[in-house]
């Protein structure tokens, strides 16, 4: 039986890092493979002719205009997807499959992580030790700085309870928050599932220790965190933004900032690599990380293997465990 036609665009060291090889050795044994590393519509268009399945990452976008003209392509795989590509596939009736979640265990590690890092000032003393300036509790308890705090029994929230979310929550169990979310999107009974509170935006804010952004960068969730949402924050309550910076008006929390009495630990900015000249570089109770939570070799591996696994189910007659449905569209950019 002839194998399915398979165009696998993705960057270049995708297929040359030791560490996805054997998922490539399974699409060669399932299908005729082809490798591009295409950026821009221009330079796919004419492998997409040839192809009856597609796995890539999310771009470019396969509207449908593009997709009328490739009546041969049944499967499309992707690492993300967006909603206009998930609209067309599903309307054309192609199988689509997409591996977001193969980030969401580095993200809420890289999280719980900032969330500690903030509370216990870990980035302050380390940089002191480096430089030789740290100070020595002499007089307990008179010389401990009362904004260091434990994580145990504090207000989490966390906004936006998918992938994320959810797994940041079984990592936080040990530490007994009391944990509430904001998902307005939230399946039934995942907020029972997780025993987990569901609050309005504004009242998660002022009541949380610990506020974790985890909502999905899609145009319905531009600046949620907007100048009301800044001054409803309490008085050094740690804010934690693993998601995208599209979520909060960076002015805002730029000012909010300024005053000194919030901590804000961030993974994405506006613009990226974020300027040298930025103001956010020299706020001391802001602490930056360059967008580094989901990008881990594991990441990478999991999504890959998550859509071979999809693809070769497909192939197979069996039920995909990533399959996009209508439900999702909400969730993506």
């Amino acid at each position: 039986m002839n194998k399915i036609r398979l165009l696998v665009n993705l960057p270049p060291t995708f297929f040359t890092h030791p560490r996805l090889e054997g998922q490539f050795q399974r699409l060669r044994g399932m299908a005729e493979v082809r490798q591009t590393s295409h950026n821009i519509l221009e330079e796919i268009l004419p492998d997409l002719p040839w192809a009856q399945a597609v796995i890539m990452w999310a771009w470019p976008i396969l509207d449908e205009e593009i997709l009328a003209g490739l009546p041969e392509l049944r499967f499309v795989g992707q690492i993300n997807t967006m909603e206009k590509t998930a609209r067309a596939c599903l309307a054309r009736g192609i199988t689509l499959s997409e591996a977001r979640r193969c980030w969401s265990p580095a993200v809420a590690e890289m999280a719980l992580a900032l969330i500690l890092s903030g509370l216990r000032k870990i980035s302050d003393y380390h940089a002191a030790m480096r430089q030789g300036k740290e100070t020595w509790v002499r007089q307990h308890p008179a010389d401990i700085d009362p904004l260091e705090r434990e994580l145990s029994g504090l207000e989490v929230g966390i906004i936006g309870f998918g992938g994320i979310g959810q797994r940041l929550a079984q990592l936080l169990e040990p530490f007994g928050v009391r944990l509430s979310v904001y998902d307005p999107y939230l399946p039934a009974g995942v907020a029972e599932q997780f025993k987990v509170a569901q609050l309005p935006l504004i009242d998660l804010i002022r009541g949380s220790d610990v506020v974790v952004l985890a909502a999905a960068n899609n145009p319905r969730n531009r600046h949620m965190i907007g100048e009301e949402e800044m001054a409803a924050f309490r008085k050094d309550a740690v804010l934690v933004n693993v998601a995208r910076s599209m979520l909060i008006d960076m002015e805002a929390l730029q000012r909010r900032l300024e005053k000194g009495d919030l901590i804000a630990l961030l993974d994405v900015f506006d613009k990226e690599p974020l300027e040298a000249d930025s103001p956010l570089r020299g706020i001391p109770n802001a602490y930056l990380t360059p967008h580094r939570a989901g990008g881990l070799l594991s990441s990478v591996e999991r999504g890959l293997t998550m859509l071979v696994d999809d693809l070769e189910a497909y192939l197979e007659g069996r039920e995909l465990c990533y399959k996009v449905t209508e439900e999702m569209f909400i969730s993506f950019a």
